[in-house]
């Protein structure tokens, strides 16, 4: 995790090994243990697809942000050949 945490809203998908491997979701809720030598927290997500309906709690390191993968290319950014 770094330094850094996601906030709430953000876009995110898991990857852990876990039914849920894959599934994308919004961060409704960040819980922050503290104090710690270093940052730990949970996440609940609201997921896409799941059968479950319930936002469902994963660890910081089980998900990864969705910004960072989607959206990189803006129609602007699209050169024809």
């Amino acid at each position: 995790m770094g330094n850094h945490e996601f906030a709430e809203g953000s876009r995110v998908r898991v990857v852990s090994y876990s039914p849920f491997r894959g599934l994308k979701g919004t961060i409704r809720i960040v819980h922050r243990i503290v104090p710690l030598d270093e940052p730990f927290c949970f996440y609940q997500i609201e997921l896409e697809g799941a059968e479950v309906k319930e936002p469902i709690w994963f660890a910081y390191e089980e998900v990864e942000l969705l910004a960072s993968h989607e959206g990189l290319f803006l129609p602007n950014d699209i050169k024809s050949t």
